[in-house]
């Protein structure tokens, strides 16, 4: 806990000097995330608050949130912990985004679209594989799939998206062999990229479709052995 309690006390220069519930609760989400505080782990207020140099209220705020995003659980008379999800989490995390991402390829409008984004969320996942960084590759994939999301250009979708991509990296924390989790999926997004490309809007959704199958398979094999749940 002292390692991350360093690393938020260096977070404070981004508080700035309008320090805000959202600021903070951005700043956590970042860290969870990043797996800083891992599943299960027991948030204190006095620790946190303190490194962050915030008042108890705010941090409350924040906290509170991350509980509505689904990334954190109050547990009566115990503390606020980094939730831990279920393997009926994680299929419903597929569920929906293979509704949502699926329908925004579907619902694309004529080509040419915007890739760069797209692209360059590619070659930051071959970057990470050419170093062995595998995390770095995790963190690309989800980026890709933001930047997919984005060509819809709706803010409202780009915000559901947001928590549900983050509840995504708490599954991705269970998992110890990340390279095999996520090497598959370089060659799939660069194959989607390939397909809006080309305009085939057709062609992206079932590429997509049969990746996120694929990619609920792999992940609620490794949760239900990791984590021992019968689903």
């Amino acid at each position: 806990m002292a390692e991350q309690l360093a690393q938020l006390a260096d977070d404070r220069a981004l508080l700035g000097r309008t320090s805000t519930a959202e600021r903070v609760s951005d700043i956590l989400r970042s860290r969870i995330s990043e797996g800083f505080f891992p599943p299960g782990t027991r948030l204190s207020e006095d620790s946190i608050g303190g490194a962050l140099g915030v008042s108890r209220n705010t941090l409350r705020e924040a906290f509170r949130l991350l509980t509505h995003e689904r990334l954190l659980v109050h547990e009566l008379n115990r503390g606020v912990f980094v939730r831990v999800l279920t393997v009926d989490d994680v299929e419903d995390i597929y569920r929906t985004r293979t509704l949502v991402e699926c329908a925004v390829v579907r619902g694309l409008g004529e080509p040419p679209y915007a890739l760069d984004a797209l692209a360059g969320s590619v070659e930051e996942g071959r970057r990470g594989a050419r170093e062995g960084d595998w995390k770095r590759v995790g963190t690309a994939n989800i980026h890709f799939h933001r930047e997919l999301v984005a060509l819809a250009g709706s803010e409202r979708t780009d915000e559901v998206m947001r928590s549900v991509f983050a509840e995504l990296r708490l599954a991705f924390h269970v998992v110890d062999d990340w390279r095999a989790l996520h090497e598959p999926y370089l060659a799939r997004n660069h194959e989607i990229l390939q397909a809006l490309r080309a305009g085939d809007r057709d062609g992206a959704e079932r590429l997509l479709a049969v990746y996120l199958a694929n990619s609920q398979e792999r992940l609620v094999e490794v949760y239900r052995r990791r984590v021992g749940e019968d689903g």
